[in-house]
């Protein structure tokens, strides 16, 4: 269903995203990567969005950097995939985020899911971008961004044993955001993919359905 497309953002930049869309789209759904890029599992948390009947498109936001990043998950793909993040600046993430929002424009509302990098990013659309709604996972550099408000409603997936979301942050962010909907999972960060020894299927699958009750909620 799905096939690459090139975006341009409002700086020129031109990046490639992965973009599935039903005929008839009940809303579009911005998919926000992990730090391995929009790899297989990534194109098919995309496909799985679109099979739901929304437009999904994911930006591939490492473009900035190197063109065409698809890391598995092992240590050295960790580690060149954190030199990757952290060599692009936060603001150009937001401008290509921004450019993929343009392109669902014409699919009604939308809404913005992210995994690792991207559930941090996915909190920055709901407070710097026009999304209906936001869901992120397991975003550890969310309490970096604690201050900024959200702008719609959001919704954090966080594993109870993710040493990069440590329980006291999850508290400050309670704390800080009380109608921010945080569920906790008995899981590690990274549970929702299948692709990774972190996967834990029962809380993937309830995250997902939760997920998609938000958008349902508010883009359907």
């Amino acid at each position: 269903m799905g096939d690459w497309i090139e975006l341009t953002a409002d700086d020129g930049h031109r990046l490639k995203a992965w973009r599935a869309r039903p005929e008839r789209p009940r809303g579009g759904v911005l998919v926000l990567q992990e730090i391995f890029g929009v790899n297989s599992h990534m194109r098919e948390v995309t496909e799985d969005f679109a099979a739901q009947g929304f437009d999904a498109i994911a930006p591939a936001l490492f473009d900035r950097v190197e063109r065409d990043v698809e890391l598995g998950y092992a240590a050295a793909d960790v580690t060149r995939a954190r030199a990757l993040r952290g060599a692009i600046a936060t603001q150009d993430s937001v401008r290509d985020m921004a450019a993929a929002l343009a392109a669902l424009a014409g699919s009604g509302r939308s809404g913005a899911v992210g995994y690792c990098w991207g559930g941090t990013l996915a909190w920055l659309c709901a407070t710097r971008l026009k999304v209906a709604c936001a869901v992120g996972y397991y975003g550890s550099g969310t309490i970096d961004v604690i201050d900024e408000k959200p702008a719609c409603p959001v919704t954090l997936m966080l594993g109870e044993t993710d040493q990069s979301f440590p329980p006291g942050n999850i508290a400050a962010i309670r704390k800080a955001h009380p109608k921010v909907t945080v569920f906790t999972y008995p899981a590690r960060h990274g549970f929702a993919c299948d692709h990774r020894d972190a996967w834990h299927a029962a809380s993937a699958a309830q995250a997902r359905e939760r997920t998609l009750d938000v958008f349902t909620r508010y883009l359907g």
